[in-house]
């Protein structure tokens, strides 16, 4: 889905240029995106006044565009550009505006701000003088609306390029997601968002953005083997194997088995066995297998892990489990997922002798080295695949941070790949699942919450 892309600014300028490939100019796909981000302002407005602050480039241009269209609907438009236009079509749109154009912001007043200073081309800081102007003109509207990405804000890692940046209220975001759009420390400077379409066609091997799955409710002839057995191995803290269990059990497969001494407070319904890993392992009926929650990491933990990897259809390795896990034993010719945080990515790499920058570069760079997929889980968290697709994940509530989350997560994953999702995909739909049934909770919830809670966020698919 083009919608549910997210491009680097590399990726945008080379997508655009195909457009312009393909027949359109830069004004005219200026006037598409400008509009289209000047009907949403209009909306916005409600007939208050708006301040326009145009950079000197094509998102400048936009500005200028956007101004004139607001101009036309009756709003009153003031604009701001303390540089002039530099390219083509920024010079044509700033000498179709028919009106006065202030250099300086300070005699500029209204209630609605639209930054179009600078989009997502932008790689340095902004010159103190531009920051500055752009804090002081946020401090006096009541509003603020960003174009395409609030000025200073790098479009590929969301990092704040300044200090004290303002925050906005609106992002309208031209033709594909960017990176910042999706990542959780530069999302706080965005407010709502929302996509302008531009006529961007996909962009192969382009990262998408995790979206809500379509999940469908079991055949009528169903039975429990047909919707997917899965296996949860416990180990030294048997409770992470219970809340991972509890969790695989509402998230859609049909029969749920716990691999160890049945613990107190296990469910009625939940299936356990204490005999030896190796036989229970070897019914074929056993679609994924989840091992890592409270498995501990000594010499009977990497046996048990061992035993896993050599016996399991597909698996999904947690927390203990990324730890004890060797260079040479991952699985060649099974689905494996692994669900790292950051310090057990950060042993990922040094078990794969991965050298990288940055969160979603290392889950890349251990995907690829350990043919795995790699869902690094945090605030932002993504989805990592050899073969070099990339998801990221929605927005989630803070409230996750608690002992016990990933557990449930890792449980939800393993049940949606016993129920027949591949691999990627079940990452992504566990991602999807563990944030709703997490938002479903409200504030100060408890993993066991969370777990009761997935049933509900698989309801929201169907």
């Amino acid at each position: 889905m083009s919608n549910a892309q997210v491009l680097t600014a590399d990726q945008m300028r080379a997508a655009e240029q195909r457009l312009f490939d393909n027949g359109m100019n830069v004004g005219d796909l200026m006037k598409v995106a400008a509009g289209g981000a000047a009907a949403w302002v209009r909306r916005i407005a409600a007939g208050r006044s708006v301040t326009v602050l145009c950079g000197p480039g094509n998102n400048g241009g936009d500005g200028y565009v956007i101004a004139r269209r607001l101009k036309a609907a009756g709003l009153k438009v003031q604009i701001v550009a303390p540089l002039a236009p530099k390219t083509d079509a920024a010079r044509e749109a700033r000498a179709a505006w028919d009106g006065p154009v202030l250099s300086s912001g300070g005699h500029a007043r209204g209630e609605i701000l639209v930054d179009c200073l600078f989009g997502s081309g932008l790689a340095r800081p902004l010159s103190a003088e531009l920051a500055l102007l752009l804090r002081d003109l946020a401090k006096r509207h009541n509003l603020r609306i960003a174009i395409d990405l609030p000025s200073g804000i790098a479009s590929d890692t969301g990092d704040a390029l300044n200090e004290r940046l303002p925050h906005f209220d609106v992002t309208l975001v031209l033709g594909a997601w960017k990176f910042a759009h999706c990542l959780a420390h530069s999302r706080t400077f965005m407010g709502r968002m929302r996509l302008i379409e531009i006529g961007i066609a996909s962009v192969e091997l382009a990262a998408r953005r995790v979206l809500q799955p379509s999940l469908s409710a079991p055949d009528s002839n169903a039975h429990k083997y047909s919707r997917g057995q899965c296996a949860v191995i416990a180990g030294e803290m048997p409770g992470a194997a219970l809340l991972a269990s509890t969790a695989a059990m509402r998230a859609g497969a049909g029969y749920v088995k716990l691999l160890g001494a049945q613990p107190a407070g296990a469910p009625a319904g939940l299936v356990c066995e204490a005999g030896a890993l190796d036989e229970t392992l070897e019914d074929e009926r056993l679609r994924a297998v989840l091992i890592g929650p409270g498995l501990g990491r000594d010499d009977q933990a990497s046996q048990r892990l061992r035993t896993a990897l050599s016996k399991s259809r597909a698996i999904v390795l947690d927390a203990d489990a990324l730890h004890l896990i060797g260079p040479d034993e991952v699985p060649s010719d099974i689905p494996v997922i692994a669900t790292p945080h950051d310090g057990e990515l950060d042993a990922l790499c040094r078990t794969f002798a991965v050298i990288a920058e940055g969160r979603m570069a290392k889950a890349k760079a251990v995907a690829k080295a350990s043919g795995m997929v790699v869902l690094g889980k945090g605030a932002s968290s993504f989805v990592a695949s050899p073969d070099g697709r990339l998801a990221i994940g929605p927005p989630a509530t803070s409230w996750l941070s608690i002992a016990g989350s990933g557990d449930v997560l890792a449980g939800i994953i393993a049940s949606r790949l016993a129920a027949g999702a591949e691999a990627f995909e079940a990452a992504c739909e566990g991602l999807w699942l563990h944030g709703e049934a997490a938002r479903l909770g409200g504030p100060a919830f408890t993993p066991d919450d969370l777990a009761e809670n997935v049933s509900r966020a698989v309801a929201a698919c169907l």
